[in-house]
């Protein structure tokens, strides 16, 4: 199932986090780990936030991806299940049938 994963920063912990490197390690592990089709950086509400755009094979992966965020970053995470254009197109067609 493609997922989206938003993670946001606290700006006291990424300060420190990029001094000490865990900031660049950590995002370079969870790109490794997730091998997203795309990911974005910004800025959001003055906190340093990331996109992350991925399949997962089963709900049982999201504490492996999320935990090293929580616990290294002291991030906040959100999970989504998201669709593209083709998986709208196809789900509002089966929907149709219901109607």
């Amino acid at each position: 199932m493609r997922m989206m994963l938003k993670v946001s920063i606290p700006v006291e912990t990424g300060n420190k986090a990029i001094k000490d490197g865990t900031l660049p390690r950590t995002i370079e592990s969870t790109v490794d780990r997730l091998k997203p089709e795309a990911a974005y950086f910004f800025a959001e509400d003055g906190k340093r936030t990331a996109l992350f755009f991925f399949n997962m094979a089963d709900a049982s992966q999201i504490p492996a991806i999320v935990e090293p965020l929580f616990m290294g970053l002291n991030a906040a995470v959100t999970t989504v299940p998201v669709m593209n254009a083709d998986d709208l197109k196809k789900g509002l067609t089966e929907a149709a049938k219901n109607f």
